[in-house]
């Protein structure tokens, strides 16, 4: 069944652009030529200029959970720790049926 991920990163003040920038290059990296991914979409949240958010579709978690290993696997997310004011969260979502 498909799954949305839903990651709300806090960037430190004024590294929000630099932070998508970032994310949309991963994703283009290892997220649009991996099987199973959807696409996602990012987010700015209104009352706070220093969060993004992005919601992600994926076939499965199993396919994503890959996905994810091998980005970390190859340094991809290494530049996070210089740009994030706090730890993402990430949430796997699935509709109810």
């Amino acid at each position: 069944m498909a799954i949305k991920v839903i990651v709300e990163l806090q960037a430190k003040p004024g590294k929000r652009a630099e932070l998508t920038s970032l994310l949309q290059s991963v994703e283009a990296r290892f997220g649009s030529s991996q099987p199973g991914f959807l696409g996602s979409t990012y987010y700015e949240v209104l009352d706070n200029p220093d969060i993004v958010v992005e919601i992600a579709d994926w076939v499965s978690s199993e396919v994503r959970a890959a996905a994810m290993q091998q980005a970390m696997a190859s340094g991809a997310y290494a530049p996070l720790g210089e740009l994030l004011a706090a730890p993402f969260r990430a949430t796997v979502i699935r509709q109810l049926t």
